[in-house]
């Protein structure tokens, strides 16, 4: 975890703070399910829940000599409640504590990164509809295509984060389980009603089967919705870098009146957010080899997905945070130049429109193949600054014999690329 790349509410999930606030939860509703089963005397639970306290600093001390974390918080609690000390923990194993606190910091974190994405998703919609009939080139390859608008730009980011934040709702769902099972997971030394109770105390589900950890599956499908949700981020970060090229200038992220683009060179606006998030995606995208591979553990358990966890839960969460809201200022700031967007799609005199020359010379009933080969040799020359793409076509004397002035003036006519601009954002928003 960066400072620089955090956020509070974010960071606050995964404090030993808050790690040991759910340790003693979970200690508490496990005691108050084994009252309800006659395990432990009634009355257990509220003198532990009353009298318990942690100190992270004495559970470090204890922890340095004994070499274990859910002992030495068992051990600092213990000094606090008295002879009742006795039945904490009865009849449960470390992984018991440890998975199901994962999974409640893992669900907390899902829920705070999809009230992230619902602010991105309507500062993203915002931009949609301002620019929905805003003109712009299209390309493919990099290369100018046909005539777009920004629009549609925005509204294909905002269907894609909407998936997104299906995907997230979806895994916080997957890993909202809780295992409360005992030693290699039989239940034989504490009773399935006490996971149960726990887990609906805890606003979680039973995990049905879990030998001594939860399976990790579950883990590896949250980890990699991180991912996705991460190169979404990328994806859209990278078209507004390409946009901000100086050669193509036509969206720019906002630039303050004291800011500072470069030691050396001062006229410069670099997109230094999209870049940055670029960066940030691909440090998400890093916790899902290891969350993959951490599926694989010996028998009924072992802990080598333990040190994995305690890096990849809070900085995939955390970063992806930070991220996300930094996405959304960029979003809501963004500059945008309407001008240029014109410019640069009339930059190659009108071959945005070859592909309706050749569409509309093949419903004269000649060969696409010919076809092709009449539109073509007139756009080689407009790559070669021969002339416009409208005047060459008009004095093409092969296709004006075929088209008329008026069908040739009508194939260049903008609007026709718009026709269906409203159909798709009511596919998408309504």
């Amino acid at each position: 975890m960066v400072p620089r790349y955090s956020r509070k509410e974010m960071v606050d999930i995964w404090s030993d703070s808050s790690k040991y606030s759910i340790w003693l939860d979970i200690e508490v509703y496990a005691l108050e399910g084994m009252e309800l089963v006659g395990i432990v005397p009634k009355g257990t639970a509220e003198v532990v829940k009353k009298n318990a306290t942690f100190d992270s600093k004495r559970i470090d001390e204890i922890e340095a000599e004994i070499k274990h974390d859910v002992l030495a918080f068992l051990t600092n609690i213990s000094e606090s409640v008295g002879p009742e000390a006795r039945f904490i923990h009865q009849g449960m194993t470390s992984s018991d504590v440890l998975d199901t606190c994962l999974n409640i910091q893992l669900k907390k974190a899902g829920e705070l990164i999809i009230n992230d994405l619902d602010s991105l998703l309507a500062s993203i919609k915002l931009q949609a509809i301002k620019h929905k009939r805003t003109i712009c080139v299209g390309r493919s390859h990099g290369i100018h295509a046909e005539p777009t608008t920004f629009g549609l730009k925005m509204l294909q980011a905002y269907a894609e984060f909407s998936r997104n934040k299906e995907r997230m709702i979806d895994a916080v769902e997957e890993i909202s389980s809780c295992a409360i099972s005992g030693s290699v997971g039989t239940f034989a030394n504490i009773d399935p009603s006490v996971e149960a109770y726990v887990a609906k105390a805890l606003g979680l589900k039973i995990e049905p089967i879990s030998t001594q950890v939860i399976p990790r599956d579950r883990h590896a499908v949250f980890f990699s919705t991180l991912a996705i949700v991460a190169s979404s981020i990328e994806r859209l970060s990278t078209e507004i870098r390409h946009l901000q090229r100086s050669e193509v200038l036509e969206v720019e992220e906002y630039f303050s009146s004291k800011q500072k683009g470069s030691s050396s060179m001062p006229h410069k606006r670099n997109p230094v957010l999209t870049e940055n998030l670029t960066g940030l995606a691909r440090v998400v995208r890093s916790s899902v080899i290891p969350a993959l591979e951490n599926i694989s553990l010996w028998h009924e358990r072992d802990i080598s997905h333990s040190s994995v966890e305690r890096f990849i839960g809070p900085d995939a969460t955390i970063t992806l945070d930070f991220a996300l809201n930094r996405l959304t200022n960029v979003i809501e700031n963004m500059v945008v130049y309407p001008d240029n967007m014109m410019k640069n799609l009339e930059k190659f005199n009108g071959l945005v429109f070859s592909q309706r020359v050749l569409l509309s010379l093949t419903q004269k009933n000649i060969s696409r193949e010919s076809s092709y080969s009449m539109v073509q040799r007139n756009s080689m020359k407009v790559w070669n600054e021969e002339g416009s793409f409208y005047d060459l076509i008009k004095a093409d004397k092969e296709i004006s014999t075929i088209l008329s002035k008026e069908e040739i003036d009508d194939i260049f006519d903008l609007n026709y690329h718009l026709k269906h601009i409203e159909t798709i954002f009511q596919r998408v928003l309504e």
